[in-house]
C-alpha cells in the first residue's frame, strides 16, 4: 500500500512538473531567429504543418509547443494569410495572432492627380513593386475594356486612395484593385454619361484645380469653351503630351505649345484623346456636374492660396494675368 502511495505521489509530482514545464513554454517567447520571419497560412494548412514551419524558422523551440497551444484552444479558428514575426512571441501569442488574422501587409497612399508615370514612382517608393512593372500594368487597358473600349491605358481609371497590399502582390493585381475602387467611386459619383470623356475632363480639372471647392468652376470653364468650339489651352495637357514623347524638360517651352501631339490642347480643339491623370472623387463629380457660370478663363492667384481668378471675357482675363505677373514680380 505504501509503495502504491509513493508511486502515485511521484506520478503526481511528475505531472505537476510537466504541467509547469509546458505552461512555461506556452507563455515564454523563444528567441531563435535574428531576421523577420514570414509564415504563410494557406486554407487547409494543418496545425502540424504550421508548427513544423514555425520551429524550422526559429519562431518556436519545437513543434509540440504550438500543437499543445492549439490542442488547448480547439475552438479557436485560425485565419489564412501571411504573418510576420519580427520580435519573439510565445506560442499562445502566435496562436492568438493567427486567430485574430493579424496578417502582414503594407499600406500605400496614392494622391489625387498623379499620372501613371508619377504613380509608378510612388508605388515603387512605398512597396516592393517596381516602377517598370507597375507602368507595364498601367499601360494594359484590358481591365476597363467594358467601360472604355477606346482607352489605350488605365490612365484615369486608377483611383487615388490608400491601398493595402501584401508581400506577394503583383503590379497587375494592384492595378486591378485600383480599377475596382474606381468602379465603386464611379457608381457613387452618378456615372455621368460616357466614362472616358467624363474622366478625361475630370483629369484636366484635377490637374488645374488645387482647391477642391474650385473644381466645379474650373469644370465649367472647360465645358463653356467646349460648347463654343474654343481650344482648351490647358497647360497640363501640353506637359502630358511631352511626357508621352519623352521630351518634357520640367517646364513648358514654345516648342511644346506648338507640338502636334493630339493631347496638346493649345493646338487641337476639344478634349484630348484620354485622361492625363487619375482624378479623385471631387474632380469626377465636378466633371459630371460643372457649376453654372459664364466664365471662359482662369489664371492662378499670386497669393499662394492655390486659388484662381475667373473671367468671362478675354479683356478681364488679360487684366487678371497682368495683376498676377505684377504680384509675382514683387515676391
Amino acid at each position: 500500500m505504501r509503495i502504491l502511495f509513493r508511486g502515485a505521489l511521484a506520478l503526481g509530482v511528475l505531472l505537476v512538473l510537466a504541467g509547469a514545464y509546458a505552461a512555461s513554454h506556452l507563455q515564454s517567447p523563444y528567441r531563435g531567429f535574428s531576421e523577420p520571419v514570414f509564415l504563410e497560412v494557406k486554407r487547409g494548412t494543418s496545425t502540424a504543418e504550421m508548427a513544423g514551419e514555425l520551429a524550422r524558422t526559429g519562431v518556436i523551440e519545437a513543434p509540440w509547443v504550438f500543437m499543445l497551444s492549439r490542442a488547448l484552444n480547439r475552438s479557436v479558428r485560425l485565419q489564412a494569410g501571411e504573418y510576420r514575426f519580427a520580435t519573439p512571441a510565445s506560442p499562445l501569442e502566435i496562436l492568438h495572432r493567427i486567430q485574430k488574422g493579424d496578417i502582414y501587409f503594407t499600406e500605400i497612399l496614392i494622391p489625387e492627380g498623379l499620372n501613371i508615370f508619377d504613380m509608378a514612382a510612388a508605388v515603387e517608393k512605398q512597396s516592393t513593386i517596381s516602377a517598370s512593372d507597375f507602368l507595364a500594368a498601367a499601360r494594359n487597358p484590358t481591365p476597363i475594356r467594358d467601360l472604355a473600349p477606346e482607352a489605350t491605358s488605365l490612365e484615369g481609371y486608377l483611383f487615388p486612395s490608400k491601398y493595402r497590399i501584401y508581400r506577394h502582390t503583383t503590379a497587375p493585381q494592384l492595378a486591378k484593385q485600383m480599377v475596382g475602387e474606381f468602379r465603386t467611386q464611379w457608381a457613387k459619383a452618378g456615372q455621368g454619361g460616357d466614362p472616358h470623356r467624363t474622366l478625361t475632363l475630370a483629369s484636366l480639372v484635377e490637374r488645374e484645380a488645387r482647391l477642391h471647392e474650385e473644381q466645379p468652376r474650373v469644370a465649367s470653364v472647360f465645358r463653356n469653351r467646349l460648347r463654343l468650339g474654343m481650344k482648351l489651352d490647358c497647360d497640363p495637357t501640353t506637359v502630358y503630351a511631352a511626357l508621352l514623347e519623352n521630351r518634357y524638360r520640367g517646364t513648358i517651352h514654345q516648342s511644346d505649345l506648338a507640338s502636334d501631339n493630339p493631347y496638346n490642347t493649345y493646338r487641337h480643339v476639344g478634349l484630348p484623346p484620354g485622361p492625363i491623370a487619375n482624378p479623385g472623387f471631387g474632380a469626377i463629380r465636378a466633371a459630371i456636374s460643372p457649376a453654372e457660370t459664364p466664365y471662359l478663363y482662369f489664371v492662378a492667384r499670386a497669393d499662394g492660396s492655390g486659388g484662381h481668378y475667373f473671367s468671362e471675357s478675354l479683356k478681364k482675363h488679360l487684366e487678371a494675368v497682368s495683376q498676377y505677373r505684377r504680384a509675382s514680380a514683387q515676391h
